[in-house]
Formats: structure tokens, sequence, C-alpha cells
């Protein structure tokens, strides 16, 4: 493998390094409104943040990429490949970031909300200096794990023709034929990116685990 062969790879890493930003802020951005949603203690905007999460933590993210590339198209609304990805990773994460967060917020003593509401403070005073801090701190090792996923998870947006790195050692291999090679250096790129936020991770849990004995 050349040295247009590597530049090209890293061409395909950074769009991956792009869609991965995109769809954890996008995700965590939408989100926050669906853990908020799903704790707000209002009935009908539970259950819909919960039907949300139900419906793309049940459906493979190969499949929800499919719907908004092809499935928009069928209705006349065609998009970039670049467009649909990152809808479809934004909502993806949505759901599942809104997930953990909704753990989070109801993992904080409930003694901290009542403590709040003695102080007459507000619903959004209440969530933005006393709850969601907290909550932030206790999801951080999910949260990082989620993001290390999503990732690796945008290996499937070559499923619409988007030219991210696992698609790029694709084209590569098929030029020069050494597949192995290829696909070597392709996963060691992954394994760059995963491997130093799966440490993190790990050490975040852990301290927490301990501040909490």
């Amino acid at each position: 493998m050349g040295l247009n062969e590597f530049l090209f790879l890293l061409a395909g890493l950074k769009w991956t390094l792009a869609l991965s930003a995109i769809g954890f802020l996008g995700g965590g951005v939408t989100g926050l409104i669906v853990a908020l949603a799903r704790t707000s203690g209002i009935p009908v905007l539970e259950r819909v943040a919960a039907g949300y999460i139900g419906l793309f933590q049940g459906t493979p993210l190969l499949m929800q990429l499919f719907v908004v590339y092809y499935g928009l198209a069928l209705v006349g609304l065609k998009l970039d490949a670049w467009v649909a990805v990152a809808i479809g990773f934004t909502l993806h994460a949505s759901a599942y970031l809104g997930e953990i967060w909704r753990g989070s917020i109801e993992a904080v003593p409930r003694g901290q909300t009542e403590a709040a509401k003695a102080l007459s403070l507000n619903y959004v005073s209440r969530m933005k200096d006393v709850i969601l801090p907290q909550a932030l701190r206790i999801s951080l090792p999910a949260t990082i794990g989620f993001l290390v996923q999503l990732i690796k998870g945008t290996s499937l947006a070559a499923i619409v023709g988007f030219t991210e790195l696992a698609r790029a050692g694709s084209i590569v291999s098929n030029q020069i034929f050494q597949p192995l090679l290829v696909f070597g250096v392709v996963g060691a790129l992954y394994f760059a990116m995963c491997w130093p936020l799966s440490l993190y991770g790990a050490w975040l849990e852990r301290r927490l685990a301990t501040a909490t004995r």
C-alpha cells in the first residue's frame, strides 16, 4: 500500500470522526430532551419518549439508515448520503443517550429534588443547577462507552454509499488486492480511536465506584 492509498484511508478516517461527532452532539442535544421528557412526571410525555426509545433500540441501526436514505426518497425527499447518515446517527444516538441519561437522572438521590423544591427552585433551576450536574457525572462511563459503539457503528454508513473509513478500506483493498494489509491498517485506526476512550471510560467508572464507597 502506497502513500496515496494511505492518505485515502485518512480521508475516510476524517469522515468517520466527523460523522461520530455530529451523531454524538446532535444525539446528545436530542437525547437530553428525550431524557427530560422520560423523567418529566407527565404520563403522555413519558409514554412518547419511551416509545421513541423503544423504536430505535428495538430496530437495527442498518435498517434505520435504510429508512432515512431510501425510505424518505420513496416519498419524494431525496437526501444526500452525508445528510441521511448524519440524521440517522443523530436519531439513533438520541434514543440511547436519552435512556442512559434517564437512568442517571433517576439515580440522583430523591432528597436532592426535595431539597431543591424546599428552596423554591423552579423546574429549570432544579434540573440545571442540582440534578443534571450530578446525573452527568454518573452517566459519564456509560456515555463514553456508547460513544465507542457509535464510532464503530459508523462503518454501517457505507451501506448507503457514504465513504467513511471502512468503505475507504474496501475501495483501497479492491484496487491493490491486499485485503489483509488494508483492513489491518483500518482496524489499527479504529483501535487508535476507540481504545483510549475505553480506557478513559473504565478509569472513570473505577473512580466513581471508589468515590461512592
